[in-house]
């Protein structure tokens, strides 16, 4: 098969990217490159740099390669930033994935992958979180992924083109091979926050908000390795493949750990002293986030690999500790 995957050089992006060649498939990937890497996307596949609000640059992809499934990936990302621009989100998320859409209907291009979030809950009512919960995103990067998936429903009435809308949680974790990791700027993740302040990089990380109502204060996050996420998204690929209807599913590890767990956790992998600072609440950060994943593991056949905690901080350290600056394209 060949896929587009937009945002393929970005973190997850790239990690699915690696897992489709190395299962036989051939791989188109468009990226601007305004937050992923060219250091990150696989060398065996054929990268276009472009901004997918562009209509004609997107298309020409559509037009040079007979693509016949597209991975969605392209978009920002960070909670906080969409609260202080919610436009620049709701430009770049809603109005970039609108214009795939338009470029997909206009190719007959008919099978979406879609990197949903599980930032459309908003607060949840129940934990965990299942797939019928309402959706009530408090924050406009949750509202944006949101809004792109009442786009999908609607065009796949429309056009037929059918979707899988993947609703995960707290990505992390690296490749095994430490050829590609985590790299953002700003970083804002835990995780790398954490192992970049082990590596020297950083003199502390800073725990925002110690006075949720969860067990120690801090909030609780379902931790889903990087690579199991990318297997979802080939397993999607193959639903669609199988029986060519529209669904929506969680992914996470169906355990939640707090943000005290994961810096102690993190000291035992690393061997290193961790300093650690609390600053006020964020604003969007809801107290606890877990999945339960068991719609896809029923229809998808996907089951998560990478099962603790200490196993995704583990090969996340193998990149870090490689590579305490990150890619060398910056």
């Amino acid at each position: 098969m060949k896929v587009l995957v937009c945002g393929g050089a970005g973190y997850i992006g790239s990690h699915t990217v690696y897992e489709l060649i190395e299962r036989g498939h051939d791989v188109v990937v468009f990226d601007s490159l305004v937050k992923g890497h060219k250091a990150a996307v696989h060398k065996d596949a054929k990268l276009y740099i472009g901004d997918l609000r562009d209509r004609e640059a997107i298309y020409r992809v559509f037009k040079e390669n007979n693509i016949d499934a597209v991975i969605d990936f392209a978009a920002f990302s960070l909670v906080g930033e969409s609260c202080n621009k919610p436009l620049t989100y709701f430009d770049n998320n809603v109005y970039g994935t609108l214009r795939l859409l338009e470029a997909m209907n206009r190719a007959d291009v008919k099978k979406i992958v879609f990197s949903s979030t599980a930032a459309t809950y908003g607060e949840p009512k129940n934990i965990p979180i299942v797939e019928s919960d309402p959706t009530e995103p408090i924050n406009p990067y949750g509202e944006t992924k949101l809004t792109v998936e009442k786009m999908l429903k609607w065009s796949d009435k429309a056009y037929g083109i059918k979707y899988v809308a993947l609703r995960y949680f707290n990505a992390a974790g690296a490749h095994t091979s430490g050829e590609i990791g985590e790299d953002h700027s700003p970083e804002s993740h835990l995780i790398p926050i954490i192992l970049q302040t082990a590596a020297g990089v950083r003199d502390h990380i800073s725990i925002f908000g110690d006075d949720y109502h969860t067990e120690d204060g801090t909030c609780v996050r379902d931790y889903i390795h990087v690579t199991d996420l990318a297997d979802a998204h080939i397993k999607a690929l193959e639903k669609l493949n199988r029986d060519n209807t529209s669904a929506t599913y969680n992914l996470g590890n169906g355990k939640g750990f707090s943000v005290k767990e994961i810096v102690e956790m993190a000291k035992q992998v690393t061997g290193k002293p961790i300093k650690v600072l609390t600053e006020s609440r964020r604003p969007g950060d809801p107290p606890t986030l877990i999945a339960s994943s068991q719609r896809a593991i029923d229809e998808l056949g996907w089951q998560p690999r990478f099962n603790t905690p200490e196993q995704i901080i583990a090969t996340a350290w193998k990149w870090h500790s490689t590579h305490p600056n990150g890619y060398n394209d910056k």
